[in-house]
């Protein structure tokens, strides 16, 4: 079949490397003429929005799937119009609206931290009165990576907290003291099949996923169960096709759902080494209406992001079992440039292999 991406960056990239073993053409649409993905495949250079671009886009491909749920739901309407388009409309509205995600965990019975809308300083005054504080005021659409989003740790935090965010609508949310964060990823086919990664452990350095390790440490079965419920009732009630990642913090057997990213998610790059089925692959394969493939992990896992410049590619290589991905962008502070995986027999030997890998941080600026 004949893809579409809508987006260029890294996650466009490793979805064009997953879907060219399987014969797929891919054609991906995005505004930066250097972005990754441009380099390994097809592409169109132009806005999101562009009309024109969507049209000769939805005139080359057979179905279109986007990599970042940001992109304008007006291209999406517009595409729906011409070809199929996988996850569904809603699905991307549901990602980019942290209101609208927390909203759908309660009314699936998916415990959540406490929250309240923000559409305005007094809204902030009145949300930290009702929830407490420490919590953390954030965009509702927009932010990643710890952007777009303020921590409030005493009242002297609170003013001014809605303006400094732009004077956008936001969401308060209460603080949870949390054991670890893990994610659940989960691959949805149109006739309801469903293959699951995780769970997934998650270390975050200045808000930017930093190590991924599948398996996850010490999570309990009940604790695990719990996940798995929550993902499959989140793929189901979204009608959802393709891969979708739910982002969680554990207190003790205690689930709590944090937000979801409706497409292929950074916590999940360990499986293109450390599965028997990548997500991309099963993305893929979702959209283009082939059968899933099998999640079991391939011993213990890891994925450390390399963010700021480049590392010494021959010390990643010389680590036994490390696999080195490079996205091909320029070095930039706080900027994420390509990842490590790694593959062990134990955990103990996972974790000697992630501390070698750290410590060649030179990269991190």
């Amino acid at each position: 079949m004949r893809i579409g991406i809508l987006g260029s960056g890294q996650l466009g990239r490793m979805l064009a490397l997953a879907a060219h073993p399987l014969g797929h053409e891919v054609v991906v649409l995005g505004p930066g003429a250097k972005d990754p993905a441009m380099h390994v495949t097809e592409s169109i250079v132009a806005p999101f929005d562009d009309p024109e671009a969507l049209d000769q886009l939805a005139a080359r491909v057979d179905v279109v799937t986007f990599e970042f749920e940001n992109v304008p739901t007006s291209a999406i309407d517009r595409l729906a119009e011409r070809v199929a388009v996988h996850p569904p409309k809603r699905a991307l509205e549901t990602g980019a609206d942290r209101m609208a995600e927390k909203t759908l965990f309660r009314s699936l019975g998916i415990e959540t931290a406490p929250f309240a809308a923000v559409d305005d300083q007094a809204a902030l005054d009145h949300a930290v009165r009702e929830i407490g504080i420490p919590g953390i005021v954030k965009t509702r659409r927009l932010g990643y990576d710890g952007k777009g989003q303020k921590r409030i740790r005493s009242e002297a935090d609170v003013a001014g907290a809605f303006s400094a965010l732009g004077g956008v609508p936001a969401i308060y949310e209460g603080f949870v003291r949390f054991d670890r964060e893990i994610s659940m990823i989960g691959a949805r086919d149109a006739k309801g099949s469903t293959v699951l990664y995780g769970p997934i452990e998650n270390e975050h350095d200045d808000g930017i996923l930093h190590v991924s390790r599948c398996p996850a440490r010490d999570v309990s079965s009940v604790a695990e169960a719990t996940a798995r419920r929550a993902i499959e009732a989140i793929l189901n009630r979204l009608d959802y096709v393709g891969v979708l990642a739910v982002e969680m913090f554990l207190v003790g057997d205690h689930v709590i759902a944090n937000e979801i990213a409706p497409r292929v998610h950074n916590s999940g790059h360990y499986s293109i080494e450390g599965a028997e089925t990548s997500q991309f692959e099963n993305h893929v394969r979702a959209i283009t209406g082939q059968p899933l493939g099998s999640t079991t992990p391939i011993g213990h896992a890891a994925m450390i992001n390399l963010v700021g410049q480049f590392p010494d590619a021959s010390a990643v290589l010389a680590i036994e079992g490390a696999h080195l991905h490079l996205y091909g962008k320029t070095e930039r502070p706080g900027r994420k440039i390509g990842h490590v995986t790694i593959r062990a027999q134990n955990e103990a030997e996972r974790e000697a292999k992630i501390r070698a890998v750290l410590a060649l941080d030179r990269w991190t600026v």
